[in-house]
Formats: C-alpha cells, structure tokens, sequence
C-alpha cells in the first residue's frame, strides 16, 4: 500500500527470539514495518539495525548475529503504539501486538564509508513473519486415516507447540465419523492448511485469530459480544462505502440415485431467473439430502455493505479484526447511508511505517520515532454472516490403498462374507482393514463393484483388495489377488471358478485344454467326500466317492 504522507511518532517494539534468547531491539532502531492483519491470521515485516562498531573504536556489540544466521525457528513479536492523540480528553494509549514465526530473513552489513576495508558499524536485519499456523501447516502433508473421530481430534493431533484453539461449533467438529481421511500430498499442493480453511468455508464455520489472547476459534458464527470502542473524527482522514458483488444465484441440490431422483430448489431474492449453480449428489439416504439442502441455505449468503477508513495517526485504542466500533456520531459521519454511531466489527487492518530518518544513527536508541506513517481498516455490518476466508486450494481424493475383507461368519480359515448393515441408515456394506494404519476399518458400499447384477459374487475374509479413500467414504476399487487354488498352471490355459468356504469345503468348476483339447471340471468337495462331473474328448464321467484319509 502506498503511503498517505501523514507523519507519526510511533514506539514500534520488536522482540526476536532465536537460539532460545530473546533479543528486545530499541525502538528507535526499527526502520520499517508492515503488517496485514486478516480476520483469520496475519503477516507482517519489519527491518531494524543493530550497531556493532568495535572495528572502529567503539563499545557497541551485536548479540544477534551468530542466531540469526542459524536455521533455527525464530519468532518475532511487534508492538506498535501511538505516542499522543488529536482527542481533547488524553485517553490511555493502547498497542497493537503480534507475536508470529519467521518465514524469511535478510541481513545487510553497514560500513562506515563504502570504499573497501571500512569498518562495520550497524547491520540490518529484515524479517518476515507470519501466524503459526498459516505458516507451519502450509508445510504439512499428512496422509492418514482417522476412524471414530472427530475433527476436534484431528485438529488437536496436529496442532504441535505452536498453535492453540478455541472450539465453539459443535455441530462441526464434535461429531465422530466413521471415517476422516487426509490424503494430503505435496505434489497436489494442498496442505493442512487449505484443507482447514476447505473444511471450514464448505461446512459454513467460522475461522478467526484472537489477536488478544494469540489463538484461533472455530467457530459456528461470528462473535458479536464486547464494548465498541468509539472512533475519533480527527484520527481518520477519510471514509470510503464498497459494496461488493451481489449473489445473483440460486442453488439446485441434485440428487442423481435412479431410484428417488430429486431437485431441491434454494432460492433468493436477488438472483437473476435462471442462473444457479447444481450441486449434485448420489445418496439413497434422504436425511443426507435433507442436511446437503440445510447447509447450502445457510452458505447462500448476500454480503452487505463495508466502510473503508484511511488514518491520519495511529489510532489512541488500537484496533484488531474481530472488535467491535463505533463511528462518529457528527453529521458528516451519517452521509451516504452510513448511520451515526452505528456499530461494525473490524474486518482487517494494513499498517505500514518507514522512518522519516533511516540512516543507522538517526533516534539510536531512542524511545520513539518518527514514521511516514499509512493505515486503512476495512469495517463490515455488526450483523455480517458472511465469513471472509484466505484463499485455498482446495482438496482432491481419491488416494488408493490395500485392505483386506472382514467377514465374521464362519470359523476363522473360512472364507466367508458378510454384509453388515448400518443401523443408522440400513444400508449393507464391507468392512475392510487399512494394514497401513493399524489395521484400522473403514466400510464400503456392499454391491456389484464391476461385475453386472446377476452375478452374486461377494468379496471374501481376507481377499486383498484396492481401496479408494475419499475424505468421508470408501469404495472398493479392485481386487488385487487369486484365491487360494484358484489360479491354473498356464500350460493348460485354464480358467476356474472356485466357490464355498475353502478349497477342501467348496465347489471348483474348471475349464483348461489337455493335448489342445477341451477339458471341463465340475468338482464339489466336502473334506474326504468328492463329487465330480469331467467332459474330455469322448469321455463324459460322473463320480461321486470318499477320498482316502
């Protein structure tokens, strides 16, 4: 952002933590600062000198430099606070404080005089930060499968050292789910972070960083508790309206099973006829559609008019996205259709500062300094519903892995199956084990996978078989190996077809060539007792006997 030309004496606090010590950098030898501050998180950069200038004679020593140049997480804490106010009653000044990790550095040393062999006097130091998680779980690519969890349980099983929460949307992260998958892989690009913010755009939550406390909430709606802070006239130099795009959608919820198909229309007043967007869906479960229709309602959502401030000073309270405030109650404050003393929550906060003097010995040491100074806030409606978001990308699935059919029929070297029916939805599925993740079971749809409907051929106990994850549902992909028996010696160029229990507990139907003649066997077998049937050429043979022990 450029800056506004305005001029202010700021005390711009820095702390940077590397190595495990912390190293306070006196305000008068901050440079330069920016910061973003989003509802959801932040980003910042600030530039500050540090004097080592024994070279030349003098006493000051750099206690940064052999940290800084290691690779060591550093965080970084910025404090900014005004120095007087344009308020006739002086009230108490309050900061703006951040504290974030480092995501890049820079490091110039400053000579005394450019020719060659001068002596060092001051170096620079630039760092660029960002909240934990924004920064940490854009490097995180977790492929794992959760069973019974919540995503409260996901969420905390990723969170480390760096990075707390506050929950409240039980609704959205309490339940337990049969399965939640994260098929996260760095060659797609999407990371733990954009499947945080997906999940929460997609199930119409809320993410937000509480600047005060340094935390995230999640949460079903936006706060809309605490005490405006009243704005001052003469801090601000200007007052912009924006309003953004209307929706001019409705939606369709598409439900694509042949028995039951349904459209389910969602509509609102500012749509255009005709224009819409489908989402489409494939369940034979009428609460899921009901609850798909739920969620779509409430993410249709018509965006309200915003206020865009520009400052002339640092503001006497400072402000953070998410408080509340309270504009001017004079009359030029109500024009345009802005109502006097009416309240908006802060949305987000640009700020930057470059020192009016930005030679290393200008305000050394000083408590203060001066700055051309810039700052704009956006506002929103007290009563906004919709949720401003980082941008993401979002999610793919399927990611394939082996498992291996759950049957409990039968006695353990049975191959049986077994379809188990959900109680909830009384829907038939597998049960398949995920070797990969502790054995862990995940379900899948019980029907014909590629065969056509007339053939009745369940996956077995233990068959291998290739299964697709999905965030939330599994399916059966493929089957990976032969049965036990099954497979023919090739000389022959058979084909098999073996059915029952286990070999010696089952009928066996083959058929091969013998001298490059047709064979077919027909073979039922009960541990010791055989019954057989063999066509061969000229030969038709039917047999039925007890084998010996």
């Amino acid at each position: 952002m450029k800056s506004s030309g305005f001029n202010d004496r700021l005390v711009v606090s820095v702390t940077l933590t590397a190595g495990g010590t912390a190293h306070a950098i006196p305000a008068g030898d901050v440079k330069s600062f920016a910061l973003e501050l989003r509802p959801w998180g932040f980003e910042g950069r600030v530039e500050f000198d540090l004097a080592d200038n024994t070279s030349a004679g003098g006493l000051e020593t750099d206690p940064l430099k052999a940290a800084f140049l290691e690779q060591d997480l550093m965080e970084v804490q910025l404090e900014i606070k005004g120095t007087y106010t344009d308020t006739a009653k002086q009230p108490a000044l309050t900061s703006l404080k951040v504290k974030g990790l480092v995501s890049d550095r820079s490091l110039v040393e400053m000579a005394s005089a450019p020719e060659p062999g001068s002596p060092l006097l001051h170096r620079r130091y630039g760092v660029t930060f960002q909240d934990a998680a924004q920064l940490l779980w854009s490097q995180h690519f977790p492929c794992i499968l959760y069973t019974q969890k919540s995503m409260k349980d996901v969420l905390d099983a990723h969170k480390g050292s760096h990075i707390t929460f506050n929950y409240d949307w039980s609704a959205g992260l309490d339940t337990a789910c049969p399965q939640l998958f994260l098929g996260l892989t760095p060659e797609e690009g999407v990371s733990f972070y954009d499947f945080l913010v997906w999940y929460v755009d997609t199930r119409n939550g809320v993410l937000a960083y509480d600047y005060a406390a340094a935390k995230y909430a999640l949460s079903a709606a936006k706060a809309a508790t605490g005490t405006p802070v009243q704005l001052v006239g003469p801090e601000m130099d200007r007052v912009a309206l924006r309003f953004p795009e209307v929706a001019r959608h409705d939606v369709n919820v598409l439900n694509a099973v042949a028995e039951g198909p349904a459209t389910r229309p969602i509509t609102q007043e500012r749509a255009v006829t005709g224009i819409r967007q489908d989402v489409l869906v494939r369940t034979p479960i009428t609460t899921d559609v009901d609850a798909r229709v739920t969620l779509e309602t409430a993410r249709l959502k018509l965006r309200g008019m915003e206020v865009d401030l520009t400052w002339k000073r640092f503001p006497a309270t400072a402000l953070t996205p998410g408080m509340l405030v309270k504009l001017p109650t004079t009359q030029a404050w109500a024009a345009a259709g802005l109502g006097a003393g009416q309240t908006f929550r802060v949305r987000s906060i640009a700020l930057r500062g470059d020192a009016l003097a930005s030679s290393p010995d200008a305000e050394h040491l000083a408590k203060n300094t001066g700055f051309d100074f810039s700052m704009h806030t956006v506002l929103e409606p007290q009563a906004e519903t919709w949720v401003e978001l980082p941008a993401y990308a979002p999610p793919t699935w399927p990611r394939y892995v082996e498992g291996l059919i759950v049957s409990e029929a039968g006695d353990e070297p049975h191959e049986t199956w077994q379809a188990y029916t959900d109680s909830a939805t009384s829907q038939d599925g597998y049960k398949v084990k995920i070797p990969l993740w502790a054995n862990q079971i995940v379900t899948l749809p019980f029907n014909p996978n590629l065969l056509p409907g007339h053939f009745y051929f369940p996956a077995y106990k233990g068959e291998r078989v290739l299964v697709g994850l999905d965030f939330q549902k599994a399916w059966l992909k493929r089957f990976l190996d032969w049965r036990d028996t099954a497979r023919m010696p090739a000389d022959g160029q058979g084909t098999h077809l073996l059915v029952g229990k286990t070999p010696e507990n089952g009928t066996s139907m083959r058929h091969s060539y013998a001298e490059g003649k047709p064979v077919f066997l027909l073979q039922r077998t009960n541990a010791k007792d055989t019954a057989r049937i063999e066509i061969k050429e000229g030969t038709l043979t039917i047999r039925v006997k007890e084998e010996p022990a």
